[in-house]
């Protein structure tokens, strides 16, 4: 019997099988429509029907004579919840809605100021001009002292700096959270006054 020699390479698929290939669910196929709603009976809901429970051939005869696509907006409910609208129509103001949403969630950066315990005048005037256009722009600012060793015996110098900063912040922000120290870092916290 004479051995065939062997090829790498991919295996070939048997003949007839069909191609196994991931799909993930697009936004068109997040709603059942039309004969893909498994339901016996669905609640319709809307401005052009009367709201009542309706067998799955009434709902599809009413969607039918409207010209329009029966879309199941709440699958889970008892019985199904469906409306009669165009399903193109109805994707686009899904996609304009959670885009609305996703502009109205504000996102907080918070932005860092480092002191140490002795920070001259020019240093901290530079640090507080700085803080006043990240308050301006409605950005957090986190202000903190970091005590390099020994320097932690200066932890009152560190608050007073600190309760400095606050001080000449007062007409751009409010404090947060007021000195605390962790570990070598003495730490305050400042958010945008609301316009």
């Amino acid at each position: 019997m004479e051995k065939k020699p062997f090829i790498p390479g991919p295996r070939p698929r048997p003949t007839g099988a069909p191609a196994r290939r991931q799909q993930q669910p697009s936004a068109k196929d997040q709603y059942a429509t039309n004969e893909r709603i498994r339901a016996r009976e669905v609640r319709l809901v809307g401005d052009n029907v009367e709201t009542g429970i309706y067998t799955i051939q009434q709902a599809l005869a009413i969607a039918e004579e409207q010209g329009l696509d029966l879309i199941e907006i709440s699958p889970t409910a008892q019985p199904p919840v469906c409306k009669v609208l165009d399903y193109q129509k109805f994707l686009y103001q899904q996609k304009k809605h959670q885009k609305e949403q996703k502009a109205k969630a504000t996102k907080v950066v918070v932005k860092e100021i480092r002191f140490g315990p002795q920070t001259d005048d020019h240093d901290y005037n530079f640090k507080l001009k700085h803080a006043i256009g990240f308050l301006k722009e409605g950005a957090k600012v986190k202000a903190y002292v970091f005590f390099r060793g020994r320097s932690i015996l200066f932890k009152e110098q560190g608050e007073v700096l600190l309760l400095r900063f606050a001080q000449d912040l007062e007409e751009y922000g409010k404090v947060e959270q007021m000195p605390v120290l962790e570990g070598k870092r003495m730490i305050i916290m400042l958010s945008p006054k609301k316009k």
